[in-house]
């Protein structure tokens, strides 16, 4: 508990600011409504190894011994599995909140594993997608009962999971319409990472924000290849309006009038999927991603976010080194290429590095 109130306490009573019965009043209100105490970053990335290194055994233990044991010995397992974690969570509940969320969670992500033995075990046909589908409907459950931030967690990555994999299963007979999925994963990280507003978010937004920022980049990436196929858009108007539309309205939901900066991000990727038209030609895909990496930057700074400036200027500087490799690297010597490249590394790390600390010393 913090002293701070207690020397300010202290100070005026001396002061005769305030009689000493009403600073035993102040006083033992102030220790009746003490805040609880978050756990400590040592204690959470315990949990969090401790969860993912028991999830990664238990799956090794089952994959081992699989061909061992018998049809009802497999299902008992799985059964044992889910509802053994589950039950464990239940039980810790009142004892150590932390360590009871990790349990519920080893129980929403052992139940992917229990669908898909169960899907083997009693040789169901083989459709992926909606193993992927009922997976989604037990953590979206998970999170109704119990509302904790990681079964939401999973739930947002296994929702866009599964309806990218119905698509991608629905047209691999003509072609899958790769580009409709980078698109739309585009899309839902600059959805998931403007999330984030103040330091006083709920875990749940910074969980969310942590995960539209890592998978923006790779997103990005994707979109920008040529060799992605692209099929007429009046052919699947639907799916695009759910892959653009389905982003934008969750920001809304969140952010009100502040998602038209999500509506300029997906008006962004849209440029971004134009420029290289699935061909070979991407000399405009450069300039264009600058300028989102700029844009990018801008938006951090409006709402005072150092994250997405830091996100902006690596975006910046693998949209120069990628232009340099394809496009300029090749016309010179080894040498001189070789210098070129140092003096980029040094001189164009050293001034982005100055102008990102300048950035984020701003807000």
């Amino acid at each position: 508990m913090s002293t701070d109130w207690k020397a300010y306490l202290d100070k005026w009573t001396a002061a005769g600011l305030l009689d000493s019965a009403t600073a035993g009043r102040i006083r033992g209100w102030e220790q009746e409504h003490q805040p609880a105490q978050g756990l400590r970053w040592p204690i959470v990335v315990a949990l969090a190894f401790g969860a993912l290194l028991l999830c990664a055994g238990v799956l090794l233990f089952v994959s081992a011994h699989w061909d061992e044991l018998s049809p009802w010995q497999r299902m008992s397992l799985v059964v044992l599995m889910i509802g053994g974690f589950h039950a464990a969570g239940a039980a810790a509940a009142g004892r150590f909140e932390g360590l009871s969320i990790a349990l519920h969670t080893i129980g929403s992500v052992t139940l992917g594993a229990g669908i898909a033995l169960a899907g083997q075990i009693f040789h169901l046909s083989e459709h992926w997608p909606s193993a992927i589908l009922l997976w989604a409907v037990g953590t979206t459950l998970a999170w109704i009962v119990l509302g904790h931030w990681t079964q939401a967690t999973l739930t947002a990555i296994l929702v866009p999971y599964w309806l990218a994999s119905e698509w991608w299963v629905r047209t691999a007979a003509k072609g899958s319409d790769g580009v409709l999925i980078a698109t739309a994963a585009c899309a839902l990280s600059f959805t998931y990472l403007s999330l984030r507003r103040a330091q006083n978010d709920s875990t749940l937004r910074k969980a969310l924000g942590w995960l539209g920022g890592i998978a923006l980049l790779p997103a990005v990436f994707a979109v920008a290849q040529p060799w992605i196929a692209i099929a007429a858009p009046q052919e699947h108007a639907v799916a695009w309006l759910v892959a653009l539309l389905g982003p934008l309205a969750l920001a809304w939901v969140f952010r009100r009038s502040a998602a038209v900066w999500n509506v300029v991000a997906v008006g962004w990727t849209l440029v971004l999927v134009a420029a290289h038209g699935g061909s070979g030609e991407h000399l405009l895909v450069y300039p264009w991603c600058a300028i989102g990496a700029v844009g990018l930057v801008a938006w951090g700074i409006r709402e005072s976010r150092s994250g997405r400036i830091n996100l902006g200027i690596a975006g910046f500087a693998i949209t120069v080194f990628a232009f340099y490799f394809s496009s300029v690297m090749g016309k010179l010597g080894r040498s001189a290429s070789l210098m070129i490249l140092g003096l980029l590394f040094l001189g164009g790390g050293w001034f982005l590095e100055r102008t990102r600390r300048r950035l984020v010393a701003r807000i």
